[in-house]
């Protein structure tokens, strides 16, 4: 397979999961729940992550970093949540986007300091309603971090059929 045709299947795949992994509300005390959710996802797979979930406005609804995590995760956490609030998609459907594309971060106008073109980083899409925040997570591969976010969101709402990527 070429490596345009990856990145196309690549792209479409990412796309699905945000358009099925999506909430009929989300209300902080939500973003309570499904935060504790994957904090208590993470300790069962024995991996330690930096979680945050943000609103559009970059309000910060929950947040937690596990032991092992470091203020550069935090900085990343930022990072990623400014390049979904600002594209509205997944930080890692982003940088396949750009991949596709041969553009860079440079020529979209995005500063590196400020945004990071990885995964990790998924849109909280309201039906009827659109992107209403973003979750992030950061500690990980960002592959991983990007899988990590949609095993659990697959699981707290209960979709069992979501394609996932295992490598890029």
């Amino acid at each position: 397979m070429s490596k345009e045709k990856a990145t196309e299947e690549i792209l479409n795949l990412l796309e699905m999961q945000e358009e099925i992994l999506q909430f009929t509300h989300f209300t902080n005390e939500d973003a309570w729940e499904l935060g504790k959710f994957l904090i208590e996802e993470a300790r069962r797979k024995g991996v330690s992550v930096a979680l945050s979930i943000r609103r559009m406005n970059g309000m910060t609804v929950f947040e937690h970093l596990m032991e092992g995590t470091t203020m550069d995760n935090a900085a990343w956490l930022t990072r990623k949540f400014n390049t979904v609030c600002r594209t509205e998609m997944s930080s890692l459907r982003f940088l396949m986007q750009l991949r596709q594309s041969g553009r860079t971060m440079q020529e979209k106008f995005l500063d590196e300091s400020e945004y990071a073109c990885c995964g990790g980083g998924f849109p909280i899409r309201v039906e009827e309603a659109g992107v209403v925040g973003v979750i992030i997570c950061s500690n990980l591969n960002h592959v991983e971090d990007h899988d990590f976010l949609v095993r659990g969101l697959s699981k707290y709402l209960h979709m069992d059929e979501v394609p996932r990527i295992s490598s890029l």
